[in-house]
């Protein structure tokens, strides 16, 4: 573990929750100006608690998984080998289908094609045909004018950010991730997990309740409510090695501070710095019509101005997941942070362990 001494307060915080059984397994990691300053972890990997959490544990961090996504996009965009602003049917012809030929890149990385989900009734196990859901959604009429307002589109972001990617790159963006990304910089990231590293993962407890959701409208019932609204009828394992970038990653906490922190620094050989503002930079703001919040979304990442759950900074940014995981760069203190678990809560973003300890961090600085 890494403790320096100043943040010896966020460790009593992480220390308690475990002791409390608030948490069953947990890391948390903090880097600032490229070195790991804070990296704690504890608890157990599984449900029994046969299994300890420790530094080589992975960790399921669902829609985190995100910013990875929007960290490839972005690169893309820097090599200039595609614009925010242009239409996505440029890169994507059938896209232009029933009137979304006008629909930009920066949109559909900031929810706003009005694609969240499907409300027809089809086979969870549909979503691991990746050419079959790109199809359906190049198909689909939006189900709100495009541009109007952010819907969080929960698991379709992963395949139309994902087919941008291909259709530019010629690769997966989790085929990407590992040769540009994780590869060179020793990170543990996966979008599509080997199966080499299946021992490592840990299992997760399910939150007891429901998300709370606001006003009940077509969007959010797509985006989450009906059967079919996620993947499944298959195994764990398929899940782990299929490739879907809005859900499916896998990571440390220390991975994702040390890539977020890379971003906060200015980008390193990663993004120019031009590049990650230009990823940071407000697509929209405004009531989300799926999540219960007030959004400013950038180009694929969560803006912390307005919405205040990564701390102080109104430039930080990053990407909440699924039971409370989080990531966040911030650039004016030069941080890199992250959180993961393995006791799932229902909070949709900000989940109060996480916050505890990223507000600490704010006060031991």
């Amino acid at each position: 573990m890494i403790v320096q001494p100043q943040f010896l307060f966020v460790q009593e915080i992480f220390n308690a929750a475990l002791a409390s059984g608030e948490e069953l397994g947990v890391r948390f990691s903090v880097v600032i100006d490229g070195e790991a300053v804070l990296d704690l972890w504890g608890g157990h990997a599984d449900r029994k608690q046969t299994r300890p959490f420790d530094d080589r544990t992975l960790t399921p961090v669902f829609s985190v998984t995100k910013a990875l996504a929007a960290i490839l996009i972005a690169r893309l965009a820097d090599q200039g080998r595609l614009s925010y602003d242009q239409p996505v049917a440029d890169i994507w012809p059938a896209f232009a289908a029933a009137g979304k030929g006008a629909i930009t890149v920066e949109q559909m990385l900031s929810h706003q094609a009005g694609l969240p989900g499907f409300l027809e009734p089809m086979d969870p196990e549909a979503w691991f045909d990746w050419d079959g859901i790109c199809a359906k959604l190049a198909a689909m009429a939006p189900m709100w004018p495009p541009g109007s307002a952010s819907s969080y589109h929960a698991i379709t972001y992963g395949y139309l950010a994902g087919e941008i990617f291909r259709r530019v790159d010629g690769r997966t963006m989790g085929a990407a991730l590992a040769e540009d990304i994780a590869g060179p910089l020793d990170l543990d990231l996966f979008i599509g997990l080997p199966e080499r590293e299946d021992g490592r993962v840990a299992n997760l407890e399910r939150p007891k309740s429901l998300p709370t959701f606001g006003a009940m409208n077509d969007a959010v019932r797509a985006a989450f409510l009906t059967k079919w609204a996620s993947p499944g009828g298959r195994s764990s394992e398929a899940w782990r090695r299929a490739e879907i970038p809005s859900a499916n990653g896998h990571a440390t906490a220390l991975a994702l501070a040390r890539l977020m922190g890379t971003v906060a620094t200015g980008g390193g050989d990663l993004l120019s710095a031009a590049g990650v503002a230009a990823m940071a930079r407000q697509r929209i703001v405004g009531d989300d019509l799926v999540l219960p919040f007030h959004i400013s979304w950038g180009a694929g990442v969560m803006r912390n101005q307005g919405l205040n759950v990564y701390g102080p900074g109104q430039a930080t940014f990053g990407h909440s997941g699924w039971g409370g995981a989080c990531a966040l760069a911030d650039p004016e203190r030069r941080i890199g942070m992250a959180y993961v678990m393995n006791r799932q809560s229902s909070d949709l973003i900000g989940d109060p362990r996480a916050r505890r300890l990223i507000d600490a961090v704010y006060a031991c600085l």
